[in-house]
């Protein structure tokens, strides 16, 4: 296992995506177990109020969302003391699900505090910054991203 930053972090990054669009949640969700979420104001911590978050926003077929969430252009912090940073990076979630074609549903924001103990680095944070860019999302998400 690589404890480089410049390596460790963004695999976290890519982790998350490709455990989401696997349908593993709690492989996903697990991924925070040494911190938590900020969705719409709200802090989720715990893997069991993750799940129940993303199992009310996520339209499953055969246990997979069917999406890609393409994680981009991470700028990442490294603090002074080497074990704690920051990162803002992009998303764009593409699908293609039964009766749609392959789209672009949306695309936005995240921002990401890491931490670094015995165990490497992990997510302390992760919050869901912003959506930009919305299209049509009926057969991703169970609630409006507008």
């Amino acid at each position: 296992m690589n404890d480089s930053p410049a390596i460790a972090i963004p695999n976290l990054l890519y982790t998350y995506a490709m455990r989401f669009d696997d349908g593993d949640f709690d492989g996903a969700a697990a991924l925070f177990d040494k911190g938590s979420v900020l969705a719409s104001g709200h802090r989720i911590t715990g893997r069991e109020g993750i799940l129940a978050m993303w199992r009310t926003w996520v339209k499953m077929y055969d246990g997979k969302p069917l999406t890609r969430h393409i994680t981009t252009n991470p700028i990442i912090a490294l603090a002074d003391d080497g074990h704690t940073a920051t990162c803002q990076s992009q998303w764009t979630v593409i699908q293609a699900a039964p009766g749609y074609p392959l789209q672009i549903v949306a695309t936005g924001r995240y921002r990401d505090r890491f931490g670094h103990d015995a165990g490497g680095w992990h997510f302390v944070e992760r919050e869901y910054l912003q959506t930009d860019l919305v299209g049509d999302s009926s057969a991703h998400t169970l609630q409006s991203l507008t």
